[in-house]
């Protein structure tokens, strides 16, 4: 994968039309504003505002072998018997590699201005090792089979050559770039828990044939922090003046709310955005770990060389944040906790929960990990705003996630009420922020489609749009209409609101 490597094959025509298209393809429509009802209030979101979907490269395209593309990370975990809830893989998935003209004109329905996709690593460039993309996830196989891929220091040189092609290939067109998504969640999930590949992990964390969780995370996130700093080096150097562009990276949040009123839990619930999010913006934007990290886990870290401090320093324009849900944290340096997620000291000694005396932070849902609890969104916009100085934002994941009961219908799942009041209360919850003085500039909905969710395979649906896994059809759901609607009536809104000038630089 490196500029060293001998051969390398390079897109199809067919796959260079198909990213093409993706890139070309129009994505504003007109509304029937007589439908809607006006508001007396003027549009809290500014005039630029981005309002979108997002999809991910593995979980919806298919082909996973057509016109010359390589085995990715994801390819070769899912089909290992046992790692995939429902024995599934994203071979096929929803076929959004072929289908892609009919999803534009769902993407076109919904009135929004915007899309987030990612490029699979292993299908611009097939013969490579696998690796993270300027992506999700998914990454070329023959990086792990050759130098263990984020445990080396040689990823973020390949990974550096991969941006470049893409930023040459496509950065005419292309003027937001996300190097790397959700690196937190990936160390945790591939290198603590291993239940991502490369499966990596030890006990009390999992039971892997290879890994050590205490170690092996950190090697990971520091090689994945400069992986991309070479990446915006390289955009700041040789792209970004003459496309005019802006980069960032995209992090998981989750809000972290004290069990109590107490200093301890309140301190704990810092920790546990340090060993979290702060782990990786905080070196980005400020250069170094989080004091709480290094506190704890110092002598563990991997130090930053003089050279690595220097690349750092060119940060990023804009921060990316998935955000679904959150938890409570309990202080386990001064408490006694009994085992469980964020207990131990390389997670900080911060107990994490979603129940508080029996009680959920929120509504329950279908899938364990996910309780509604709209308020988290605003908090974790302030926090954000607060430590990163109002760094520019894009909510670039937030959504409604149900696990597909064997008696469901589906007219229940085109009538997903739940998700539209989800989406409905963590909106007014961004407004509250954006009101604040937050400099959010866009939201995308998780997900435009149903599509092939990690190791829940096909059981689990987060899209706007069911679809029916047997034949691929496509069709809207209330949800759909509904997010339409809302982008329409904010657009009326704001067209009638009077002409303002925004405080905040645009990119």
């Amino acid at each position: 994968m490196s500029k060293h490597t001998a051969a390398m094959n390079f897109p199809t025509v067919d796959t260079a039309l198909f990213l093409l298209m993706m890139l070309l393809s129009p994505l504003f429509i007109s509304c029937d504003q007589t439908t809607l009802k006006q508001s007396l209030d003027p549009s809290p979101f500014p005039s630029n505002f981005l309002f979108g979907t997002s999809t991910s490269s593995y979980q919806v395209e298919g082909a996973y072998l057509s016109e010359g593309k390589g085995l990715s990370n994801w390819d070769v975990f899912t089909h290992t018997p046992g790692n995939i809830d429902d024995g599934s893989s994203g071979d096929v998935a929803v076929d959004h590699y072929h289908r892609y003209l009919e999803d534009i004109d769902l993407i076109e329905s919904l009135g929004v201005n915007s899309y987030r996709f990612s490029i699979s690593w292993a299908r611009i460039l097939p013969r490579i090792q696998p690796f993270v993309t300027l992506t999700q996830f998914d990454s070329p196989q023959e990086i792990e089979d050759k130098y263990r891929a984020w445990l080396s220091p040689e990823s973020q040189e390949d990974f550096g050559y991969f941006a470049d092609i893409c930023f040459k290939s496509f950065g005419d067109r292309v003027k937001y770039w996300f190097t790397i998504n959700e690196p937190n969640m990936q160390v945790n999930l591939s290198y603590r828990l291993g239940g991502h590949p490369p499966a990596h992990c030890s006990q009390p964390f999992g039971n892997c044939s290879q890994g050590n969780s205490e170690e092996e995370p950190f090697i990971a996130a520091h090689n994945l922090i400069l992986s991309h700093a070479t990446a915006v080096d390289i955009y700041r150097t040789k792209y970004q003046k003459d496309q005019g562009g802006s980069i960032g990276i995209i992090l998981n949040t989750v809000w972290f709310e004290p069990i109590s009123n107490s200093t301890a839990d309140k301190l704990a619930a810092e920790r546990a955005q340090s060993f979290y999010m702060n782990w990786f913006l905080d070196p980005i934007i400020y250069g170094k770990y989080p004091a709480e990290m290094m506190n704890i886990v110092g002598s563990t870290l991997p130090k930053f060389s003089s050279r690595d401090t220097e690349k750092l320093k060119q940060g990023l324009d804009f921060i990316g944040i998935n955000h679904y849900t959150s938890i409570y944290v309990q202080d386990c340096i001064f408490s006694l906790c009994k085992p469980g997620p964020g207990a131990s000291k390389t997670e900080g000694f911060c107990l994490q929960s979603s129940q508080k005396h029996g009680v959920p932070i929120g509504e329950p849902t279908t899938l364990f990990w996910l309780n509604v609890y709209p308020q988290g969104m605003w908090k974790i916009i302030k926090y954000i705003k607060e430590r990163y100085k109002n760094t520019p934002m894009f909510i670039t994941e937030n959504g409604y996630g149900e696990i597909s009961m064997p008696n469901s219908s589906t007219e229940d799942l085109l009538n997903d009420v739940k998700r539209v009041e989800y989406m409905a209360s963590y909106l007014d919850a961004l407004i509250t922020a954006v009101r604040d003085g937050a400099d959010v500039r866009g939201y995308f909905v998780w997900s435009l489609l149903d599509s092939f969710e990690w190791t829940y395979g096909y059981t689990s649906r987060f899209g706007l749009h069911h679809v029916d896994f047997a034949t691929l059809k496509r069709t809207p759901k209330l949800s759909a209409t509904w997010y339409k609607h809302f982008i329409a009536k904010h657009k009326l809104i704001k067209s009638q609101s009077p002409k303002h000038t925004s405080k905040h630089p645009q990119f």
